[in-house]
């Protein structure tokens, strides 16, 4: 269920509690079928109807408990504070033994800040729990009874299992029951089991707004269109569902539209007038615009009747944070943590803060108290997993940047790494006129998981490559997952760091991420993205995103296609900025936001009024989607209409659309299926000359090229794939097979070009920095044929006695002494190397060192009985 290092040590008053046994428990009461419909208008929000019901019933004489508990409850959800502790008051002295009345009693007691007095309800829980044996308690005190124990530091698996599982199974029909075991997988991060819980309850319930809430919290970090749609269920039922509208406004945050955001956390105030996580969202909002006393006012707000209330804070940071305003978030969970030191949400998320400002020892500290205090902490866990693995990362520093990466990998790339960096910095700090006071923290994870744990706290995270923090970037290492241009996703990343710097991370990430792509394509025309037929489509056939909407665009995309497509149109919308109102203006946006100025005010100041913006931006990109391979056509069939792999039919409507982008697609297709290679010619050459610059994963130039390779005809083939290398940053099939034909034709240019740009998608093969070796030996570059070698002895290569000798041979002449260690490697790999033992010779007498003789028989360097030999290198 969890993932956590090893067993707590379960309290002794859990113990107590499931090992006494003394009477069968009993509710207070018989409470009558007239209950029922007040409950129904407390589940509807109905909670003054529900008030004036059940108070009006107790004055009329109605004596169970659950009556009380039902009021209060009311009182609590209008925000009457006072009166609920007056209530309770009261209703402790008539039912000092009721579970669920003393749980009701720590909510309001705490609530109104009365510390002593919450504590004493989980005490008198405890006493009273301690001497009845749980098979005998009924399902809705077991779950009351759980819930204490978990206030109280019990187990939370045991809790699970003997306290709301088996509330579950002795009385199927309890509700609780089933939210409190949700709840609990929640507060765990076990989100699939939460969703389990919730759903359990739906199916057997039907309709209940607080399972369809609970639901959509399971939702929150991996669906949003599923989280939405169970908040919607739920403010069906329920229009006034306090926590459901809250976590809607959270999402409409994420998205940047603080207007919605701010007019549902106006209506659970209207309801409540001192919810504290409205109070609290209201003063993330204002610290959104910019307004630090009226952030100041609702956070008063917040804590009017609990002044010590941790949960205040740490919302706010919390969502500062996930605002990438970690400094102001961090500052907050001090707080947070200043009112309850032990509360641990907010030390998780300061260390989580802390490691992505570069304050690491602090943040692997609290981190490592989180891990000690509940070891069923996911994030603590994986944070604590995660730490022993990157101690084993080496250390690159120069000046600006501290990197950190497998050490493997440093070794054999690091310096390129450094080099890519350092021009970044130079061009992009130059170009929006920025010195960084800090250095630059890069940490590159050869483990995918290990990434998004650094990232996100939690596995997953599969569709991201690198995520800046500001003057922190995690990106995932060409070994980590699918292949990709590290140089380019490093370039994208460091010109957040800049932006980012820039504005104090306060920028909209459609502008953040537009602006990152741009600069990749005018670093490099192959890198970024371009416009293509998906997203012609999209545009086309009016799914172009308003700038306006753009963030939201990046939370719930339905498909990792949409995803890719928010970036490109952030990206076109900052290019379309540029070309129409200049650099500069872009550079005065971002500065206005560094003040505080929301972005559509910004644009307004210094482009253009957004509504007048955006429909100058739809006819810019509708024109750039227009202009993409004009004389193609893009119409495909209708499903059903034709049979592709008929080539009767397939003709036929070749013969109504000739320059059909899908059908001579699907006939190049199909002709090389039925190797007639020749004839696939014809249609892989039109493609090309009707769309040239397409290097999709099915473009012609791959196929063409695999056509001539079948027809033995290498200089089209090399002529076809070069085309496709100048084109696409990850080509690394038509990359390898340049270098192979370089090698063959000793074209060593070729090769080294090649090499480049291979390495520049994964550099971690040995095969590819021997033929860069080889290549730049033949050129007479011998500094690059040397590191070249050296690169390839750290990857295990095939015949490391031959590159040993390669290295000597180079050294020969400048370094004699690093020549003889090689050489003699060459020969501890492989003792009868005839060539090696004459470069040996050769060294030591120009050194004028004494020479090993032998007899000619044996070799000239004993070596371990069973070491392999060898003859002559190749």
């Amino acid at each position: 269920m969890y993932a956590r290092s090893g067993r707590i040590n379960a309290a002794p008053l859990f113990v107590c509690v499931l090992c006494l046994c003394a009477f069968v428990y009993m509710c207070e009461s018989t409470l009558g079928a007239d209950i029922d419909a007040p409950r129904k208008q407390f589940k509807a929000g109905q909670y003054v109807q529900c008030f004036e019901s059940t108070r009006k019933a107790i004055e009329d004489g109605a004596y169970a408990a659950d009556w009380r508990i039902l009021m209060i409850e009311s009182l609590m959800a209008l925000g009457r504070y006072e009166q609920a502790v007056e209530a309770m008051d009261t209703a402790l002295g008539d039912y000092r033994w009721s579970i669920r009345l003393l749980k009701l009693g720590h909510t309001v007691y705490k609530r109104n800040g009365q510390a002593e007095r919450a504590a004493e309800m989980l005490t008198r829980i405890f006493r009273i729990g301690t001497g009845r044996d749980v098979r005998f308690v009924n399902a809705d005190d077991l779950v009351a009874l759980g819930e204490s124990l978990l206030l109280l530091g019990g187990e939370p698996k045991l809790i699970l299992d003997e306290f709301f599982n088996r509330a579950i199974k002795s009385d199927p029909n309890c509700l609780d029951a089933y939210l409190a075991a949700g709840d609990l997988a929640l507060a765990k991060q076990d989100y699939e089991l939460a969703a389990n819980k919730y759903g359990e309850a739906l199916k057997r319930f039907g309709a209940d707004a607080d399972a369809h809430y609970g639901l959509a919290k399971a939702f929150l970090n991996s669906d949003r269109g599923a989280m939405i749609e169970s908040l919607q269920r739920a403010l069906v039922l329920n229009s006034n569902h306090a926590p459901a509208l809250i976590l809607l406004a959270e999402h409409q945050i994420d998205c940047e539209d603080y207007e919605v955001a701010a007019e549902l956390l106006e209506r659970v105030i209207a309801v409540n007038p001192w919810h504290d996580e409205a109070w609290s969202y209201r003063a993330v909002l204002a610290h959104l615009a910019n307004d630090s006393e009226a952030g100041d006012s609702h956070r008063a707000n917040a804590l009017k009747h609990w002044p010590t209330n941790p949960r205040v804070d740490y919302l706010v940071g919390r969502k500062l944070s996930q605002k990438y305003r970690f400094a102001e978030g961090a500052a907050y969970q001090r707080l947070a943590l200043a009112s309850d030191p032990q509360y641990l949400p907010a030390k998780i998320q300061l260390a989580q803060d802390l490691l992505r400002l570069g304050q690491e020892k602090e943040g692997w500290v609290l981190a490592d108290a989180v891990h000690s205090q509940d070891g069923y902490n996911v994030e603590a866990y994986n944070l604590a997993n995660l730490r022993d693995n990157m101690a084993k990362f080496k250390t690159l520093r120069t000046d600006g940047f501290i990197i950190r990466m497998n050490e493997q990998e440093a070794d054999v790339y690091g310096d390129e790494v450094l080099e890519l960096l350092q021009h970044a910095k130079s061009q992009l700090c130059k170009k929006y006129g920025i010195e960084l006071a800090e250095p630059v923290t890069v940490e590159l994870f050869d483990d995918q998981q290990d990434f998004a744990v650094r990232t996100f706290g939690m596995p997953g995270g599969d569709g991201f490559l690198g995520v800046c923090f500001g003057n922190v970037i995690t990106a995932n290492s060409p070994k980590a997952g699918r292949p990709h241009n590290w140089k380019s996703m490093l370039w994208h990343e460091f010109c957040h760091v800049v932006t980012l710097n820039i504005t104090h991370n306060k920028m909209p990430r459609w502008l953040s991420e537009g602006i990152s792509v741009y600069e990749e394509f005018q670093r490099d025309p192959t890198w970024g993205q371009r416009m293509d037929p998906s997203y012609r489509r999209k545009i086309l056939g009016n799914e172009l995103i308003p700038i306006g909407n753009l963030s939201a665009a990046f939370m719930s995309p339905p498909g990792s296609m949409d995803l890719q497509f928010a970036y490109y149109n952030s990206a076109l919308a900052v290019e379309y900025l540029v070309k129409r109102y200049g650099l500069e203006t872009l550079k005065a946006i971002l500065a206005d936001l560094a003040s505080g100025a929301q972005i559509n005010s910004a644009i307004a100041r210094h482009a253009a009024p957004l509504e007048n913006l955006e429909k100058e931006f739809e006819a810019f990109a509708r024109e750039r989607a227009e202009q993409l391979a004009p004389d193609v056509d893009w119409a495909k069939p209708e499903t059903g209409q034709l049979e592709p792999a008929d080539p009767n039919t397939l003709e036929q409507w070749l013969t109504e659309h000739p320059n059909s982008f899908w059908a001579l697609t699907v006939q190049a297709n199909n002709l090389m299926a039925g190797q007639k290679w020749q004839e696939a010619k014809n249609p892989l050459k039109k493609l090309i000359r009707l769309y040239p610059r397409y290097v999709g994963e099915d473009n012609a130039y791959r196929l063409l090229a695999e056509v001539h390779r079948k027809l033995g005809d290498t200089a089209q083939e090399r002529l076809v794939l070069s085309d496709l290398a100048i084109l696409s940053p990850d080509a690394v099939d038509a990359y390898d097979r340049l270098m192979e034909i370089g090698i063959e034709q000793e074209d060593w240019k070729e090769v080294v070009t090649n090499g480049a740009r291979y390495i520049a998608v994964y550099p971690m093969l040995a095969t590819v920095h021997w033929r860069l070796g080889r290549a730049n030996e033949q050129l007479g570059r011998r500094e690059q044929a040397v590191e070249s070698y050296r690169r390839v002895l750290l990857l295990d290569p095939a015949d490391p006695a031959d590159i040993n000798f390669r290295l000597a041979r180079l050294m020969r002449d400048s370094d004699p002494a690093r020549a003889k260690r090689y050489v003699l490697e060459a020969l501890a790999e492989a003792p009868r190397f005839r060539e090696a033992h004459r470069l040996l010779a050769t060294i030591m007498k120009e050194t004028n060192q004494p020479q090993i003789h032998s007899t000619g028989s044996e070799p000239a360097l004993s070596l371990p009985k069973g070491q392999a030999t060898r003859g002559d290198a190749p």
